[in-house]
Order: structure tokens, then C-alpha cells, then sequence
């Protein structure tokens, strides 16, 4: 195995190898790398939470790890341009299509609705979900600090910490919320809310997509709970009959 690895053992290079699975059956996890600043707090965090983690953007690591983390750090439109550049729109509606968790973070969470608005321009998001990401009504911005956010009954991501205080870092954020079940059998997606100025999305848990608005690796242990809380919900892939885990196989698409 080659690549840069951090002293917790996890690699930095996004051409390195896929790392193996662990021994311990771990689950591995995938931070997207795509040029987001500094994410090594996010690839420590998550692997105190529990988990196997690379930094990468190839496209065996970011399908067949059990779960994708997708930071945000930036203007909305820069982010974007940034996940088109490494084909990350198309690799995380692939993983949502099929069920794979994904954990999108800040700038991550507000580029999965509609569009975003910064300084008079329009840009568009990934569409996951309705809504538009706009500035804070709020006498100061950027929301910095500490906050409390309102859960939803039924919440796995805050199990055990439905009251804590988690760090904000943003000056914009989607202040409404709009989601038509048209489904019988679809469950509707369960919103946490934060306020600064006026309410705005803090979390959305639908299915196998997860975000937050809100630095997890950063807010301490409230953060850490929730982290081990997601981390806890993949499931690694196994050898079937030997009990040992596996690396999922690449599928064609990921490969070419």
C-alpha cells in the first residue's frame, strides 16, 4: 500500500490504494476529497467514531466504501463546480439511488437542495431535496459558535444528544422546508431545525442521506456521539460463509 498516511493511519493520498478493510470489521468510510480545505479533523474524528477511513476521490473508493462523507467548506456555487470537476454529483445520486449511506457536512448539506443564492447570484444544487440556501436574516453573520437545535422524535443521528449544543461555522442556510411525500410507503424525511435571525435547517436524515449543517468533528463530544451514532449504522461488507469482511466489488460503471 502506498500514499501519505496520517498518524491514526489514514490516508491522504488520493492516489493511493483503497485501503483494506479492518481486521476488527470496521466500517470503511470515504471522505470526499475534491479540494475542501483542511477535512483532516473530519478523517480523525470519524475514525474515533469507529470507522476505516480514506480521503479520496477515485471512484472505487468513494462506491464501494460503506459510507461517504462529504464536507463543504466555501461558497455554494465553488463547491459545486468543485463536485462536478470530480464527477461527485453522478458517484453520490449513485450511492443514494442504491441505498448507501451519505453524510454531506455544512457547505455539504446546502448543495444536496435546489439552489443557493450569494451576493445576487442563483446557482444550481444537486436537487436531492426542495428548497434554496439563502443569507441569514441575523444582525451578525456569519453564525459562529455554539447552538442547540430542535429534533425530531425518532432521530437515529441524535440519539443521546437530542440536547446538546453542536458548532456552526456559516452565514447562509435553507429557511424552509417543502417536501411532498408521494409515496404511501416513503417516510418522510426528519428535519432538525437551529435558529440564528430566523429558523433554518440544521439536519436532514432521509434514508440512506444524512446531513448536517453544523460541524460534527468540531463540536465536541455531542459531535463525536453523533458521529459514532452514523458510523454505527453502516454495515461492512462480508465474505459470505467465512464471516470476514470484504471490499464490496467495483461495479463496471466504476471502474471505466
Amino acid at each position: 500500500m502506498t500514499g501519505k498516511v496520517l498518524r491514526d493511519g489514514a490516508i491522504i493520498d488520493p492516489e493511493a490504494g483503497r485501503k483494506p478493510a479492518s481486521p476488527e470489521g470496521k466500517p470503511t468510510v470515504t471522505v470526499l476529497d475534491y479540494g475542501s480545505g483542511n477535512v483532516r479533523s473530519a478523517v480523525r474524528a470519524l475514525e474515533r467514531a469507529g470507522a476505516e477511513v480514506i480521503l479520496s476521490s477515485k471512484p472505487e473508493d468513494v462506491l464501494n466504501a460503506d459510507g461517504l462523507v462529504v464536507p463543504g467548506v466555501g461558497a455554494f456555487e465553488t463547491v459545486m463546480n468543485e463536485l462536478k470537476a470530480v464527477d461527485a454529483i453522478r458517484m453520490i445520486g449513485r450511492r443514494v439511488a442504491g441505498g448507501r449511506p451519505v453524510l454531506a457536512i455544512c457547505v455539504g448539506l446546502q448543495v444536496l437542495f435546489e439552489a443557493g443564492v450569494e451576493h445576487g447570484t442563483v446557482a444550481e444544487g444537486m436537487g436531492e431535496w426542495p428548497g434554496k440556501v439563502e443569507l441569514l436574516p441575523a444582525d451578525v453573520v456569519p453564525h459562529m459558535g455554539w447552538n442547540t437545535v430542535d429534533v425530531p422524535e425518532g432521530s437515529l443521528l441524535f440519539d443521546g444528544v437530542e440536547k446538546e449544543r453542536f458548532y456552526f461555522v456559516h452565514s447562509y442556510g435553507v429557511q424552509h422546508w417543502d417536501f411532498d411525500v408521494i409515496q404511501p410507503r416513503m417516510a418522510a424525511p426528519l428535519v432538525t431545525w437551529s435558529d440564528h435571525g430566523a429558523p433554518f435547517i440544521a439536519a436532514v436524515e432521509n434514508g440512506p442521506l444524512c446531513a448536517t449543517q453544523f460541524h460534527p468533528e468540531k463540536s465536541g463530544d455531542a459531535g463525536a456521539r453523533l458521529l459514532r451514532n452514523w458510523v454505527g449504522s453502516l454495515r461492512p461488507a462480508r465474505n459470505a460463509g467465512t464471516g470476514t469482511t470484504a471490499e464490496a466489488p467495483a461495479t463496471p460503471e466504476a471502474t471505466a
